[in-house]
């Protein structure tokens, strides 16, 4: 029966023939875990198995743990069950994990995105009848336009604030969007200082072999004054903190999915806004439930009931499934 291949418990995604959560919200003896954020890869678990190029970060949030890994489209059995990890394209190393029991096939879909970023491993669909899906941007106004063309604002927008003799502070999580951002920057316009929780994440990715532009850590020695016409990464809670005051006149960027929304770029305050998201948007979910070929839909995290709703109307077995993740374009509360 497909029910008996994955349930929805308090502790998280459950298989019962291997014994297994997936990306489990409190402790259990075995966790996969489809990324290192913290909404889905978190402490206290026995023992937790995630790709080979997410474990460095899982490592640098977590401490000391247990932690196995797997290579992409590798195969394990775990008990009754079979399962392997693919490319889910929302951050460096991020998976979604196919579940198979007697033929019946699940993905536990984490959180993903279609277009490549130059990061991450590009997205890959997997056929199956049964598909848990993030909807964080469950809704038709949220479209993303191409990379490139974002990238022309954020250069636009760091030119103009050193030709106004300000320093632009771009707001982005710490894991995934800061790096994706840092990649579109053009560096040649001047030099990027970061955050400390920034640019310790960013070093354990350049550490597995990333290749990404210079950056400079702001420790308290750092004089701003000795890097003109730099552009500072940090992470949302830092802007308008006592941090920032060191950088004098400042403009301030936001970048994430919710700036889509002219409510939540009014909350933040901020001068720009910049809608990029690591999430998929609205045309991206619609394809990539098409594309698995899943009768029976479980969305999670996000406009959920609204989302069912469309699906059903679209002729999907769909259902929405109660969690607790969250989504990293919500950090700061915007969400």
């Amino acid at each position: 029966m497909a029910d008996q291949v994955l349930c929805f418990t308090d502790r998280g995604i459950y298989c019962p023939a291997g014994d297994f959560h997936i990306d489990p919200w409190r402790p259990v003896d075995r966790a996969l875990i489809t990324h290192g954020h913290a909404d889905h890869a978190r402490p206290g678990h026995a023992r937790y198995l995630a790709t080979e190029p997410a474990a460095p970060v899982i490592r640098h949030r977590l401490g000391e743990i247990t932690l196995d890994t797997i290579r992409f489209g590798e195969r394990r059995r775990i008990g009754g069950v079979t399962v392997s990890f693919h490319p889910a394209g929302h951050v460096p190393g991020s998976a979604q994990i196919r579940v198979e029991v007697g033929g019946e096939v699940w993905v536990a879909s984490g959180d993903y995105k279609l277009e490549s970023d130059g990061l991450s491993e590009p997205f890959e669909p997997v056929r199956c009848h049964s598909f848990i899906t993030e909807c964080t941007f469950g809704l038709p106004v949220f479209t993303w336009a191409p990379q490139a063309q974002v990238a022309a604002e954020l250069n636009a927008w760091w030119r103009d604030s050193v030709a106004a003799d300000r320093t632009p502070v771009l707001g982005a999580y710490s894991l995934g969007k800061a790096q994706r951002l840092l990649a579109m920057l053009d560096v040649e316009i001047g030099p990027i200082l970061t955050h400390g929780a920034v640019e310790t994440t960013t070093q354990v990715l350049r550490d597995q072999g990333l290749h990404l532009p210079r950056t400079h850590h702001v420790t308290p020695e750092l004089d701003p004054k000795d890097f003109p016409g730099a552009l500072v990464l940090a992470p949302p809670a830092a802007l308008g903190s006592d941090w920032m005051r060191r950088f004098g006149a400042v403009s301030t960027g936001f970048a994430s999915g919710w700036m889509r929304m002219r409510g939540v770029r009014r909350r933040r305050a901020a001068d720009r806004g910049f809608v990029v998201s690591d999430h998929a948007d609205w045309p991206a979910l619609n394809r990539t439930i098409a594309e698995t070929g899943a009768e029976n839909i479980y969305a999670t995290h996000g406009y959920t009931d609204i989302f069912a709703r469309w699906l059903r109307d679209q002729g999907y077995n769909a259902s929405v499934v109660p969690t607790e993740f969250g989504s990293d374009d919500a950090e700061d509360g915007s969400a």
